[in-house]
């Protein structure tokens, strides 16, 4: 059986370990499960790269994931609207105008 070690991509910080389920639920939030089925939550996380090499897995943290995932859901589900979408660009905007 292939256990992997969760490691956060910005500093190599492990998250989890013996990790053998990796899902989405339905709020968009990331749940890694090791053996005994104890699971850990990540609510703004992207899965970057799987290595069953080394047994790796690294993911993304960030903010902005969880609101992306959410558009993105609601898009492929015909449930998108148009406050979705200005809430999406809000947060954009806010983060151009903290790089200004």
């Amino acid at each position: 059986m292939c256990e992997f070690k969760v490691l956060r991509n910005k500093d190599h910080d492990q998250l989890a370990e013996d990790v053998v389920i990796v899902n989405y639920t339905e709020n968009n939030e990331l749940i890694l499960k090791d053996i005994m089925g104890m699971g850990t939550k990540l609510d703004s996380a992207l899965i970057l790269s799987v290595n069953t090499m080394n047994q790796t897995l690294i993911v993304q943290e960030d903010p902005l994931i969880h609101q992306f995932l959410t558009l993105i859901t609601k898009k492929a589900g015909g449930t998108l609207n148009s406050e979705d979408i200005t809430a999406m660009q809000a947060s954009l905007e806010q983060l151009k105008a903290k790089c200004s």
